[in-house]
């Protein structure tokens, strides 16, 4: 792409194609999820007229036996590893490493698909999608400076996980209501955070053509993080569960 970097016109044309290989990257990742864990749902769910009767083999193995924290911690693995060692990999490396993560959490994510009905989980991804869209819009668009949210919405993070670990051993509802209201505030602010933070990331990476191919990935990662963690709050709140 050839341009003279003094031009505005430019400038804005490369910035929106830096912008728009983040969201490409994280729209093909969701992708990745979605269809990987429809599949294993198929092969580890017994399904009558629509309904929930019982698991596979496949489904009890992954499901009901120690396999289980595998399966919900391996994608947390891959983001260590991405977080952390994105500079060293080669951008084939890296991407291939993202493309596994995605299929990774698809395969943690198809325990959802056993709680709640197809219908619903479509339902509140939509919802998801709509307010992923409008909060990350406004995060691009916005003149004014959202850094000064950035601690707290960090900190706020931080609590949610702590309390979301307290009510592992309390059982509450109530308080598992409070956790996915807030869950859903904080992501939706970290989501415009984190949209106003890529794009302002852009000037200092422009000039480094290794870090402008790998950021799109890393930024990527980021907002998928943002739309997972949202869309899982949401569904606690909206879902409806196979049982009811």
């Amino acid at each position: 792409y050839q341009c003279d970097w003094s031009s505005d016109v430019c400038s804005s044309d490369l910035l929106r194609t830096y912008m728009l290989g983040i969201y490409n990257h994280m729209t093909l990742a969701l992708g990745i999820s979605g269809l990987v864990a429809w599949g294993v749902n198929m092969a580890t769910a017994e399904m009558v007229n629509g309904k929930l009767v019982g698991l596979t083999p496949l489904g009890q193995m992954l499901y009901m036996s120690p396999i289980k924290w595998l399966v919900m911690l391996a994608p947390l693995a891959f983001v260590f590893v991405l977080s952390f060692r994105f500079e060293r990999m080669s951008y084939a490396g890296l991407l291939g490493t993202f493309w596994a993560f995605a299929a990774t959490m698809g395969l943690s994510l198809s325990s959802i698909l056993i709680v709640y009905t197809h219908s619903s989980v479509l339902h509140v991804f939509a919802i998801t999608a709509l307010m992923f869209a409008g909060t990350s819009l406004y995060g691009y668009t916005t003149k004014k400076s959202l850094s000064a949210f950035g601690g707290f919405l960090v900190m706020g993070l931080i609590g949610l996980m702590i309390a979301s670990i307290v009510n592992i051993f309390m059982q509450s509802s109530a308080f598992q209501f409070a956790i996915s209201v807030l869950g859903v505030l904080i992501f939706a602010g970290l989501t415009a955070w984190d949209t106003q933070r890529l794009k302002e990331d852009y000037d200092s990476i422009a000039y480094d053509q290794t870090l402008i191919a790998k950021w799109p990935v890393m930024g990527a990662l980021t907002l998928y993080l943002d739309f997972i963690n949202m869309f899982q709050f949401l569904l606690s709140l909206l879902g409806q569960r196979n049982n009811d």
